[in-house]
């Protein structure tokens, strides 16, 4: 199997996107991946749309079809890869079996969704829907587990509520100097921790916003990579995995089965392990998911990963692990069907130098995306081409 390469990467401006629908924030995405790559349209194989609910959103169904149309990629196989709120990570590892498997020597994966024209509660709903009907009949949401969760790993391992806010606070300062994040300012922790309360003891800035935006990556064979840059990125390991739907259901609610499968099997391909990651984008939906995470791929241990924040280890310019160096969902913004790809577009431009004011020393990086309360779960390790 021949290695499969990144040869370039684009990102709307994430946020509220008046006047435009789903297809045209694909499209724009679409259109900047192509140029950035180098790549004319007509030599796109396979295009793969990241989206979880436009039907539900706009009531428009058939957009990779509409997007092989606006962006002039016929015949180019088309499809739809949704996965919740997971759905940019799935996408990533569609396009990647893609290339790998030799059916396609030119993948464009676009991952986008557009949300804001609904209200707060009919958005939430929508993202509601994700959850085992067994819970959702209850009236419990993602935001009310989020919350649950929080307070029992808080007293579980006696960390402080404050460790909680210093991640928020840390994820929008790196958002300022991301030029595409929704939120590009600065918080404190006392800010982060007076904020009102959304679901007990998480309060308004432990949550992501609602957001529009769309980002797109390219793949293809590295033999076709070199024909185009000598400046790309390999992805040498990836890896999905499912938990339990039913939330409740699982022995232990601080560990993510998820994450620590598709960690451990993107770590087994890639022959890396967490002490050769150097920079990480992970799924913060919730403060308490970036614990959670860091803990299942074994940057911490279980119960520990609030004494890493705290030493500033994740810390973009001081730490050991750079964690959510774009800003993460929770400034960068988490237009469902994008997120994965976007984070993937940061941890690219990362390992190959393009990262800007953001840019940490990095030849190896991962990138997480979790689909509900970690029902499904993508990890992806990308490499900088030798």
């Amino acid at each position: 199997m021949e290695p499969v390469a990144i040869i370039g990467a684009s990102m709307t401006q994430f946020g509220q996107r008046e006047g435009e629908w789903i297809q045209d924030l694909l499209a724009e995405a679409g259109i900047e991946c192509l140029e950035d790559a180098g790549v004319d349209a007509d030599d796109v194989e396979h295009l793969y749309v990241s989206n979880m609910a436009s039907g539900e959103f706009e009531g428009q169904t058939g957009v990779p079809n509409a997007l092989a149309h606006d962006l002039d990629a016929m015949p180019a196989y088309t499809q739809r890869v949704d996965q919740t709120s997971s759905s940019g990570g799935a996408g990533i590892y569609a396009a990647w079996q893609s290339v790998a498997s030799g059916a396609s020597d030119m993948t464009l994966l676009v991952g986008g969704e557009k949300m804001t024209h609904k209200t707060t509660g009919e958005a939430t709903d929508v993202i509601a829907s994700l959850t085992h009907p067994a819970e959702y009949k209850h009236g419990v949401t993602l935001p009310s587990f989020a919350g649950l969760t929080a307070r029992h790993y808080l007293e579980r391992f006696d960390a402080p509520r404050e460790s909680l806010a210093k991640v928020a606070v840390k994820n929008h300062k790196n958002g300022v100097d991301n030029p595409n994040a929704q939120f590009q300012t600065e918080i404190d922790v006392e800010t982060a921790l007076e904020s009102p309360i959304v679901a007990d003891p998480l309060r308004l800035y432990d949550f992501c916003p609602i957001t529009d935006g769309s980002a797109a990556l390219m793949l293809c064979p590295e033999s076709v990579a070199k024909e185009y840059t000598d400046n790309y990125a390999l992805i040498t390991g990836i890896d999905g995995a499912t938990d339990t739907h039913v939330v409740h259901e699982r022995e232990d609610p601080t560990v993510m089965g998820g994450v620590v499968e598709s960690g451990n099997g993107a770590y087994e391909m890639s022959g890396r392990g967490p002490e050769d990651i150097d920079v990480a984008e992970l799924h913060d939906m919730f403060t308490i998911l970036e614990f959670l995470q860091m803990e299942g791929l074994g940057f911490a241990e279980q119960g520990e990963a609030w004494k890493r924040v705290e030493a500033g280890d994740t810390e973009r310019d001081t730490g050991d692990l750079p964690i959510n160096t774009s800003g993460g969902l929770k400034s960068k913004g988490h237009p469902l069907g994008a997120s994965g790809v976007a984070q993937g577009v940061e941890i690219y431009e990362q390992v190959v130098g393009e990262a800007g004011p953001r840019q940490v020393e990095a030849d190896v990086g991962l990138c997480c995306n979790v689909g509900g309360f970690g029902n499904c779960v993508i990890t992806t390790i990308m490499e900088a081409a030798q």
